[in-house]
């Protein structure tokens, strides 16, 4: 019918051909760009990333490596082209070992998102770990304290020496006053208790850090680079005060601030809300997912 209509109005040629374009199934050219779309998406955004975590020479030696194989291919050289096959078996399974912290730090934090996450407030005494800081920095006594989250820090360090006491800035005092048993190393603080102390946090690998920072300041980077604590630093050198999360160091900082970046990022002295309906939770989740993504690609790294 649509043929005898066009044959009847002697069309030009060119107004049959555009006729015919638009018959088409564009479900097909849809689905195209939307696989294009999120594959161009999801490769930036994986390559902004490793590029500033440890595993960036990895990626690296794996595209020589893909580069080496299509080579060998386009030259038929069959022995070396098998060998090659049976290593990239092995890939998967290497993808996972390597990069380990980063994707469990990527897993953790999207298990944090409003969505997932409960409406209880944290019961983390920000105050009491603002006091301690001040007071440390005031009488230049070196420092670190890791604020637990989600991921358990002693069951990446398996060190330290169990208290489970009180948060209290005395007790925090007295746990880093010099010569003091447990003085030498970090302690771990899980809600409103002081877990552990005198423990070893692991060291940064980073290749772009300032290379004047100390080993509290490398141990901090490193273990927010593995978990998703954040660690308060206070130099036993300068007296300054930095904390760190996510990987990125904040250094220099003043209590004010400290106490500001607490409260915010654990909402301690946030006001009770009432309960969100699944639509506005999804929403807010949407909206956390789009900032963990643009502090991936842009850190505020102060080091």
């Amino acid at each position: 019918m649509e043929a005898i209509i066009l044959a009847q109005a002697n069309l030009p040629p060119f107004i049959e051909e555009i006729w015919e374009w638009i018959k088409l199934d564009w479900t097909w050219i849809l689905r195209g760009v939307v696989e294009i779309a999120a594959l161009a998406v999801g490769i930036y955004y994986m390559f902004n990333l490793l590029q500033r975590s440890r595993g960036w020479p990895v990626v690296v030696g794996f595209l020589v490596l893909i580069g080496i194989t299509t080579m060998i291919a386009m030259l038929k050289l069959q022995v070396l082209s098998w060998l090659l096959q049976q290593l990239f078996l092995f890939t998967t399974v290497a993808i996972l070992i390597i990069f380990q912290p980063e994707l469990r730090r990527l897993l953790a934090e999207l298990g944090n998102l409003p969505l997932f996450s409960s409406e209880e407030e944290s019961p983390l005494d920000v105050d009491a770990v603002v006091q301690a800081t001040d007071r440390l920095a005031r009488h230049r006594v070196g420092a670190i304290m890791a604020i637990e989250q989600t991921v358990d820090i002693h069951q990446e360090t398996q060190s330290g020496v169990l208290l489970d006491s009180a948060l209290t800035p005395e007790m925090l005092d007295s746990i880093f006053f010099p010569n003091s048993p447990l003085h030498d190393g970090g302690v771990v603080i899980r809600a409103d208790r002081i877990m552990y102390a005198s423990c070893i946090f692991p060291l940064t690998r980073r290749l772009d850090v300032n290379r004047t920072l100390g080993t509290r300041h490398r141990a901090a980077i490193g273990l927010s680079e593995e978990t998703d604590a954040i660690v308060v630093i206070v130099s036993e050198e300068t007296g300054d005060i930095s904390y760190c999360h996510a990987g990125a160091l904040h250094a220099n900082v003043s209590v004010k601030q400290l106490k500001n970046f607490l409260t915010e990022k654990l909402k301690a002295d946030a006001a009770p809300v009432e309960k969100l309906t699944f639509t506005a939770r999804v929403k807010d989740s949407l909206r956390a997912l789009g900032q963990i993504i643009n502090k991936k690609l842009r850190p505020e790294d102060r080091s």
